[in-house]
């Protein structure tokens, strides 16, 4: 026996906006009462052993033609062929940008109708909770334990990554996907970004910087407070670890400011948001060093859509004639890294993206007053490689049937770091735009190796240079259009049609 809100029965729209509204009703309507139920049972009510539950909105579209009147030449919008697809949707509140945008193209590819109602899919209890509600603080270990028997729980089982990994197989009689990520997948991703960088979903732009250093995040910290310090500037606040908002000076402070607050230490993997209107200004990440935190942050960070990620670090220079403070345009990657080796064969090529890689060149030559035609005095294009081994260079190198100098020369990689290869090949997976561009720091082949003097002067004096390069370059992509930055190569035969 369940304990339910109202059903809401499905209905058809020709309209996206009435689309989107449906959804939103639905989510809150069940939201509502999960919070609700979740109040009574701290106050002790059990429900006459009743299970407690609500379910995700889902959007449906039926197709009855293998043809399509694809608008535009956007690489998402459409299906593959006739079928029925669905997926469930969360967080309408968070995503009703991107959900508007998604159904306008698809009615406008197939037209038809979209269907909109309540699926079979439970809301787990731990993600209904609202941002600053903390109810369940206030049960015993009894009561907690009995939770599980009133509410529905996160379930594994159907939030794996089977459709982003091209492994999904729909049951007999089971839809197609409309989505790389359903309603559960996202609440357990946007719960995760709040552990790992201390920052609410809420709060994350389009365009995201990763970075190794907390070097650049000095900087970038540095570049926010200035930029809110302007009247005139194009961003509107600046956002910090514990939800630590800075409004642009005059304008006034926004409601849940106040909640913010610094945390007693920063999270492991902190998040600084340098907002605009439009949600398209930018994002820096210090993911700390090894290819494990990149997989694990941009895991989570795709489920937010964003328009293309960049990953600004340094790396060992492999080649006799760079200098320290060269930079490295990655054009391909050796992934020595592992993580992702389950998920993404090692036979899968990482393309380079055209529009990431012409933004990266031209925001160097802007920032560094290098005419483009010279470049190649301070700029090497090449194959990166990424390691999870830190000590590389002590693994043994007489008698050994391969060594990592070895593989390094055979692929002619010209660097070596722990997690570009990781950040571009979840780009690839998860149909996010990618790009890296890195700083020459040591060259361990060559005896020049970081020594605490030499390396605290070279980052501060280089630091600076290069986060500017890569805001520049995110000011080049977002002038450029979205459209025009999500590639098909990032798109397989039969792709799902979100964005």
């Amino acid at each position: 026996m369940h304990h339910s809100p109202p059903f809401t029965a499905p209905l058809f729209f020709t309209d996206p906006d009435a689309a989107l509204a449906q959804v939103q009703r639905i989510y809150q309507d069940n939201i509502a009462f999960l919070r609700q139920s979740m109040r009574d049972f701290v106050a002790g009510n059990d429900f006459g052993q009743a299970r407690v539950r609500a379910c995700y909105p889902f959007v449906r579209l039926h197709t009855h033609s293998v043809s399509h009147r694809i608008t535009g030449r956007l690489s998402y919008g459409f299906v593959a062929g006739p079928g029925r697809y669905e997926t469930t949707v969360t967080r309408p509140d968070l995503y009703s940008d991107y959900l508007r945008g998604q159904f306008e193209l698809l009615l406008a590819n197939h037209g038809g109708e979209l269907e909109v109602g309540t699926s079979a899919q439970p809301i787990p209890i731990h993600f209904s909770f609202a941002e600053h509600d903390h109810v369940e603080g206030d049960l015993d270990a009894d009561r907690r334990a009995l939770m599980r028997d009133v509410f529905d729980l996160p379930d594994l089982s159907v939030m794996d990554d089977g459709i982003a990994n091209g492994t999904h197989e729909p049951g007999p009689g089971e839809a197609q996907p409309l989505s790389l990520f359903t309603g559960p997948r996202v609440d357990y991703s946007l719960q995760r970004l709040r552990h790992y960088t201390g920052t609410a979903p809420e709060w994350f732009q389009n365009f995201v910087l990763f970075t190794n250093y907390q070097f650049y995040i000095d900087e970038f910290i540095k570049l926010g407070h200035a930029e809110m310090a302007k009247p005139d500037s194009e961003y509107i606040a600046f956002v910090e670890p514990g939800n630590v908002v800075t409004r642009r000076a005059g304008l006034p402070a926004e409601a849940g400011d106040a909640l913010g607050h610094a945390p007693p230490r920063l999270p492991q993997m902190p998040a600084y948001h340098l907002m605009r209107a439009d949600r398209s200004g930018i994002t820096m990440v210090n993911i700390g060093v090894g290819p494990a935190n990149a997989k694990t942050i941009t895991d989570h960070i795709a489920v937010l859509r964003p328009h293309a990620w960049l990953m600004l670090g340094h790396c060992a220079g492999l080649r006799n004639s760079q200098q320290l403070g060269d930079y490295v345009l990655a054009h391909a990657y050796v992934r020595e890294d592992h993580v992702l080796d389950e998920e993404l064969p090692l036979w899968v090529p990482i393309p380079a993206l055209a529009e990431i890689q012409v933004a990266l060149e031209a925001a160097v030559a802007d920032v560094t007053g290098v005419p483009p035609q010279e470049l190649k005095r301070i700029m090497r294009t090449g194959t990166v490689a990424s390691t999870d081994n830190r000590n590389w260079e002590l693994l043994p190198s007489h008698n050994a049937p391969s060594t990592p100098q070895r593989r390094f020369s055979q692929s002619r990689a010209v660097a070596l770091d722990m997690e570009s290869a990781t950040i571009a090949a979840n780009g690839f997976r998860f149909r996010v735009p990618y790009g890296t561009l890195l700083c020459v720091s040591d060259k361990p082949l060559h005896g020049e190796i970081k020594l605490p003097g030499m390396a605290n002067h070279f980052y501060r004096e280089r630091v600076d240079q290069h986060l500017r390069i890569g805001i520049r370059a995110v000011e080049r992509l977002r002038e450029g259009g979205i459209t025009q930055l999500h590639s098909r190569k990032l798109r397989s035969f039969a792709e799902v049609a979100f964005q």
